[in-house]
């Protein structure tokens, strides 16, 4: 089966706080892993992945937390995709190393490609300031439900 892992979801969460946040406001790490749900014991981990790929900053010290590196509509939801599992494959067929001896006449690796390169199209198109705009939105509509007496 085909799935984002889990570490690669908790770093959408990550850069999506962030990306929540006016440019250039830090957060700590503590309060995005309570407003994300996200456990202590991975976040350190994820954390230096994102600054590892230039997707966030961090600052050490009292004043210090995490920032986006550069603003939220200039950072895919594939680029953070990549920075955790690396290249997105469908098929071990994909990596083009003569990994199958039906590769040049294979039906199946044609379908693959078109499918592979539409998702790495939709990644790469998918910012996260359009997803932090589209939280913001789905959040303040969870304020204006009526209550239920």
């Amino acid at each position: 089966m085909f799935r984002i892992n889990r570490q690669t979801d908790y770093a959408v969460r990550v850069v999506l706080a962030l990306a929540k946040q006016p440019q250039g406001t830090r957060l700590s790490s503590t309060s995005i892993g309570k407003e994300m749900l996200i456990p202590a014991a991975f976040l350190s981990r994820i954390v230096a992945q994102l600054a590892q790929a230039g997707l966030v900053q961090t600052f050490p010290g009292r004043d210090g937390g995490l920032q986006l590196s550069r603003p939220a509509e200039k950072i895919s939801l594939k680029a953070v995709l990549e920075a955790i599992e690396g290249r997105l494959l469908l098929s071990e067929c994909m990596l083009g190393e003569q990994a199958c001896p039906f590769e040049t006449k294979c039906p199946v690796r044609v379908r693959w490609s078109r499918l592979q390169q539409a998702i790495l199209d939709e990644l790469e198109r998918t910012t996260f300031a359009e997803l932090a705009a589209e939280a913001s939105f789905a959040e303040g509509w969870v304020n204006v439900l009526p209550v239920d007496s």
